[in-house]
C-alpha cells in the first residue's frame, strides 16, 4: 500500500486524483474496502487504463445517464476479446462519468487473476472473482457490479461467432431479483476485433488447466471500441420455478442485441 501511495502521489495527474477521490467509497482504517479496493492502486490502474481508453482503443460512450449515481446496480454487457478489456473500458467510463462517477466491481473468471500483471491491474480497478456470495454481499453494500453472464463462452468464442451472444448463466438474474437490483444492459462493439481468435486449441488447453488457448494475435490490436448503455431493467423476486427465469434472461439479451446492433450500425471504421 505504501508503495502504491508513493507512486500515485508522484506519477498520477491531478485529474485522476480528483476522479478517484470523488468516487463514493467507504474504506476501512487501512484504506481498503472489504474486497481489496484501495484508492492509490485504483489511481495507478486508472492512469494505465485511461491511456488505453483515450489513445489506444479511442473509446466512445453513449448512455452514461442511464447508470444510477448511487445505490446497487448490475451492469450486464456482452463479453468478447479473450482478455477482459471490455470490463476494464466500461469501468473507466463509469469512473469518469461526470453525472455520477462509480467505482464498479467487475465479476471475472477465476482464470484471469492468474495471468501475470493482469490480476493486480484488474484488482486495482475493482475486479473480483465472480462468486455469487461475493456478488450478493456487494449488492447489499450498494455497490455497482459488472457481470458477464456469458463467462468464458463469450470471451473465448472464435471469430465466426463474433457479436453472437452465447448462452447466459442464470445466476445474475437470481441475484438481481433477490437483492432488488436494477440491471443495466450494455452493448460493447470493438473488443471482438482487439484479439480475434480463429481457433480454440482445447486439446492443448485442458492439460494446462486453461479454459481455452486462442489462436490469434499475442497482443490486443488497436480497434476502436464503443460502449452503448441501455435503460435499467427491473425484475420482481416472484419466480417460483426455474423455467420462469428464461423469459427474463431473454429480455436482457434482447436489449443487449439492440445495443450491439446500434453500435455496429454507427461504426465507420474498425482500426482507424
Amino acid at each position: 500500500m505504501a508503495i502504491s501511495r508513493w507512486l500515485a502521489d508522484r506519477i498520477v495527474g491531478a485529474e485522476i486524483h480528483d476522479t478517484i477521490d470523488r468516487l463514493p467509497k467507504v474504506l476501512g482504517s487501512f484504506g481498503f474496502d472489504p474486497w481489496g479496493y484501495n484508492r492509490s492502486t485504483a489511481k495507478l490502474s486508472l492512469a494505465g487504463a485511461g491511456w488505453l481508453f483515450d489513445h489506444y482503443f479511442r473509446v466512445r460512450v453513449e448512455g452514461l445517464e442511464h447508470i444510477p449515481p448511487t445505490g446497487r446496480v448490475m451492469m450486464v454487457p456482452n463479453h468478447s476479446g479473450q482478455l477482459p478489456l471490455d470490463g476494464v473500458m466500461l469501468g473507466v467510463a463509469m469512473a469518469r462519468n461526470r453525472a455520477g462517477p462509480r467505482a464498479p466491481r467487475a465479476m471475472i473468471e477465476r482464470f484471469f487473476p492468474t495471468v501475470p500483471f493482469l490480476g493486480n491491474f484488474m484488482n486495482g480497478l475493482g475486479a473480483v472473482v465472480g462468486d455469487p456470495v461475493n456478488c450478493g454481499a456487494m449488492l447489499e453494500h450498494e455497490e455497482a457490479i459488472i457481470v458477464f453472464p456469458e463467462g468464458i463462452r463469450g470471451s473465448g468464442k472464435v471469430w465466426h461467432k463474433r457479436y453472437q451472444l452465447q448462452r447466459f448463466g442464470t445466476g445474475f438474474m437470481h441475484l438481481a431479483m433477490r437483492h432488488r437490483t436494477p440491471i443495466v444492459p450494455v452493448g460493447i462493439v470493438g473488443c471482438e476485433e482487439t484479439m480475434p481468435s480463429f481457433s480454440d486449441l482445447k486439446p492443448l488447453a485442458r492439460p494446462l488447466g486453461l479454459p481455452y488457448i486462442p489462436l490469434g494475435p499475442l497482443l490486443p490490436l488497436p480497434a476502436r471500441v464503443s460502449l452503448h448503455i441501455g435503460e435499467p431493467l427491473r425484475f420482481d423476486n416472484d419466480c417460483e420455478h426455474e423455467h420462469d427465469i428464461a423469459p427474463r434472461i431473454e429480455e436482457v439479451k434482447s436489449e443487449i442485441r439492440k445495443l450491439i446492433r446500434r453500435g455496429l450500425e454507427q461504426r465507420q471504421s474498425i482500426y482507424r
